[in-house]
């Protein structure tokens, strides 16, 4: 299958929709209409870091999405990091994953990131066969902290 990668448009509304809840859908999120709204409006307000690039094949079929941004880190400069990455079950081993990667590794290059970060869960091992591929597993493990 030929999958192409582009920054969301505005045609792509509908469709990232669909696949945003479904990502969630798979780590036991459900997605409000507000939450997707505002994931939705961060992609596309320049004075936010989310972007977003989505997948398509060749007849132009969103079939994935990659969420990224810039994080600024005091001890390494401005990296990437890879927030959300989901293909659609039904387009899975059809190179998206593939492409989706190429993508974000020339927007890394263009703004001048040494590296893109990304975190999954431990038994994401489908996902991680992938990850694989492209990237290497660091040492760092993430906590989280209620405020």
């Amino acid at each position: 299958m030929t999958v192409t990668v582009s920054p969301a448009e505005s045609r792509d509304h509908l469709a990232w929709r669909r696949l945003f809840a479904a990502y969630g859908e798979f780590y036991a999120t459900e997605l409000t209409e507000a939450e997707l709204d505002r994931a939705w409006a961060w992609i596309h307000d320049p004075a936010r870091a989310t972007r977003c690039l989505i997948a398509r094949t060749a007849d132009g079929t969103p079939v994935g999405l990659a969420h990224y941004r810039a994080e600024d880190s005091p001890l390494s400069g401005t990296r990437g990091f890879l927030d959300d990455l989901f293909v659609d079950p039904a387009h899975r081993g059809g190179g998206a994953v593939d492409a989706l990667f190429a993508g974000l590794r020339r927007v890394a290059a263009e703004e001048g990131w040494p590296n893109v970060r990304w975190r999954t869960a431990e038994n994401n091992y489908r996902a991680r066969a992938a990850y694989d591929r492209h990237g290497a597993k660091t040492v760092f493990l993430t906590y989280a902290m209620d405020a």
